[in-house]
Parts: structure tokens; sequence; C-alpha cells
């Protein structure tokens, strides 16, 4: 229980920081991904210069970077990252900024991402917002 109450702050925190300049909606909150990563054996620096990578196309495509944290104890995942919510028409764009680059796009990079991480999980959030705004949000 412990591991989960700090991977909770941790994940809050990170949402403080990151989720005001995601919102597309300044009256509202922000919608960001979770996501855990367990990298395969041997392939965490591969799997950091794929994300830099991943990171310079969002950065061309006028999106935010993952905002990557790394494991120093604890439980067994390697980084969090923490990245808003994209729509379609941003993923298009990315993919065919990709493809420029050279990278692979579609199911190639979904392998080739695979090659790289043992295990993933996202959970999607909205956020943040205090504790008041919440109890708002539920007498509606």
């Amino acid at each position: 229980m412990k591991r989960f109450g700090t991977l909770l702050l941790l994940v809050i925190c990170g949402l403080l920081v990151a989720a005001p300049r995601w919102s597309q909606d300044k009256t509202g909150p922000g919608r960001a991904r979770v996501t855990m990563y367990r990298i395969a054996a041997g392939r965490h620096l591969d799997f950091l210069k794929w994300m830099a990578a991943q990171d310079q196309v969002s950065k061309e495509a006028g999106l935010a970077a993952v905002q990557l944290y790394a494991h120093i104890n604890g439980d067994d995942w390697d980084f969090i990252g923490i990245a808003p919510v994209t729509t379609p028409e941003q993923e298009k764009l990315a993919d065919e900024i990709a493809a420029r680059k050279g990278l692979k796009t579609g199911l190639a990079a979904s392998f080739e991402f695979r090659d790289l991480v043992a295990s993933h999980s996202d959970t999607f959030v909205a956020g943040p917002m205090t504790a008041a705004e919440l109890i708002a949000q539920a007498a509606k």
C-alpha cells in the first residue's frame, strides 16, 4: 500500500506541474495520459533515445513533450511518462513529421516500441484540480 501512495503522490505532483500548460479549455481541467513503463532488459538507453526522437516530433508538431520520471527506489517500473491527450488531427500531423524524419509510424512504430518495453500501462486523467473543485463537480 505504501508503494501505491508514493506512486500516487508522484503522479499528482507531475500533473500539477505539467497539466496547466496542456489544457485546451482554460475554464476546466486538462487531460493527460499517465504511462508506467517497464523497459526490456538492457534497452533503457535505447528507450530514452527513442523517446527523445518522439519528443522532437512532438515539438515540431507544436505538442508538449512527455515528462518522464525515472524510478529511484520501490516498485518495479522504470519510468512514468505524463503527456497531454492528443487529437486525431495532432496525431496525424505528428505521424507526417515522423515519416519525413525517417521514423517508423503506425504498426511498425508499435512493434519498435514493444521491442523496447517489457510492459506498460496507460491511464487517462483529468486535472489538476483541487479537492474543492472535485467536490463541486460531484455536487452537479
